[in-house]
């Protein structure tokens, strides 16, 4: 049986130019990048010549990037910061956010006594901008974090018009670009941003590390302590080969942006022309999406939403019904929620997301075995 993957919003497959990469670093350079000896020496220049590719991949200083374990870690750090360090006294984020910026926010507020204000989503999944103007007029010390590209649907926000009203009224502005990043071009030399966080397995890179960018100036307090490693914010010694091999993704990501979203694009048109051919009746959750995730609700009867992906699984083909990270959850999507109706919200809702590892003949596939069930 041929096994197809349709959850690259979840984790993508590593290019072999990357394990190529990392296999290299695991065998010829294994020295502590804070040695002082030859074998520190080269693994440090590894450490920041990484450093230095992925900058100027997103236009931005070498010293603002900050390497971390993932952007969970990242979004915990920068907004704990913000509120310990920054005196921010309010957060305004959405409630379509990843559960690790809504978890981080919901423990904030328990400790610190933070102000939080959800802005208000569309239904179809874009953020009331007028909601966020009214919001953002309040005079109070305010950090505003919402994600770029929504993790289960695929919607993208507008970051630029975001940030520059985050800003007008002196606002810190962090975002979760974990969907975005190594799938568009961002330039955050021109971007308002001040904090952005971001995973080398959503791009074709290895799992257990990520990056966050720290807008020069900014200063936060350690994660963690010990050495001095990463300008003392994130103690222990640093995993040179995931470091090396998630710079290498990046570089590859944007080397081949073009004709990859070129051909992506393509198959997710051709998901959906086949998908309303067998099923006339379905919608597409959310409204300005990325080109490599589509999320349908499909107008099947209430008993068999249950075992749709089970069903799928059994004959070898991977989607999810939203996040990985809460997909053994019996409860509706919390992003969804915020979109659908009562009654849509029992039906199957499926996220497909795809790489340009996949063929037309996945999604023939995918599209006969939703026939039979």
């Amino acid at each position: 049986m041929k096994k197809i993957y349709l959850d690259n919003a979840a984790t993508t497959a590593m290019r072999q130019e990357v394990i190529d990469v990392m296999v290299e670093v695991m065998q010829n350079d294994f020295g502590n990048p804070s040695s002082t000896h030859s074998f520190g020496r080269g693994a440090k220049a590894i450490l920041e010549t990484s450093r230095k590719s992925i900058a100027k991949l997103l236009h931005c200083n070498a010293q603002e990037i900050v390497f971390t374990s993932s952007a969970t870690e990242g979004t915990n750090w920068i907004l704990k910061s913000a509120v310990h360090d920054f005196g921010v006294k309010r957060i305004i984020t959405s409630r379509v956010e990843h559960h690790a910026t809504l978890y981080t926010i919901l423990a904030l507020q328990s400790e610190a006594n933070i102000q939080v204000d959800y802005v208000a989503i569309l239904p179809d999944g874009t953020i009331d901008f007028s909601h966020l103007e009214k919001l953002l007029s309040q005079d109070i010390k305010t950090l505003v974090s919402l994600i770029h590209v929504n993790n289960e649907t695929g919607v993208i926000t507008d970051i630029e018009k975001v940030g520059k009203l985050s800003h007008v009224a002196n606002a810190l502005f962090h975002c979760d670009t974990v969907q975005s990043v190594g799938k568009m071009e961002l330039d955050l030399s021109v971007l308002p941003i001040d904090f952005l966080v971001a995973t080398a397995h959503k791009f074709h890179g290895p799992k257990g590390v990520g990056f966050a960018f720290v807008r020069k100036g900014l200063v936060l307090q350690p994660m963690i302590f010990g050495g001095e490693q990463e300008k003392g914010w994130r103690a222990g010694t640093e995993a040179l080969h995931q470091i090396a091999g998630m710079a290498k993704a990046l570089e590859l990501s944007y080397q081949n942006l073009e004709v990859d979203s070129s051909y992506i694009s393509d198959l997710k048109a051709y998901c959906l022309q086949q998908l309303i051919a067998a099923f006339p009746a379905i919608k597409v959750n959310g409204a300005n999406t990325l080109y490599n995730i589509i999320n349908i609700l499909l107008p099947f009867s209430e008993e068999k939403t249950a075992m749709i992906l089970f069903n799928l699984d059994m004959k070898g083909i991977a989607v999810s019904r939203g996040s990985a990270c809460q997909s053994g959850s019996i409860k509706p999507s919390h992003v969804l929620a915020e979109m659908l109706s009562e009654e849509d919200l029992k039906k199957p809702s499926l996220r497909i997301s795809f790489s340009h590892y996949n063929t037309k003949e996945d999604i023939d596939a995918l599209i006969t075995e939703l026939k039979g069930i």
